[in-house]
């Protein structure tokens, strides 16, 4: 693809996303969900996930909420401590040793 052709595509999907509008009825409220529930929602996502497959009522993500702090605890309750999370797996690395010519070579996978 050209630069001429990528740099049309931002510019007319800058110009969608220029379109976006907020329903004032959800706009952000006081009281409404914040950080710290961002991150307690993102830590339990795949509780709620497969709760809201079954139960109507249950949503995985807070509407109305405080926008970018909520989004921010979210991010962090999903890949830090939530799903994301590396839970201590250790890396194995294999090694083959290879000789060559008399001389040995140590090959890492």
């Amino acid at each position: 693809m050209t630069r001429a052709r990528i740099a049309l595509a931002l510019a007319a999907l800058t110009l969608l996303a220029a379109c976006a509008t907020q329903n004032a009825a959800v706009a952000v409220q006081p009281g409404s969900p914040g950080f710290l529930l961002g991150l307690w929602h993102g830590f339990i996502f795949p509780v709620a996930w497969f709760l809201s497959l079954i139960v109507p009522d249950v949503a995985i993500y807070a509407v109305p909420n405080n926008g970018g702090w909520y989004d921010f605890g979210y991010f962090l309750g999903i890949c830090v401590f939530g799903v994301g999370a590396n839970r201590g797996k250790k890396v194995v690395v294999r090694e083959r040793i290879v000789t060559r010519d008399g001389g040995r070579v140590i090959d890492h996978e």
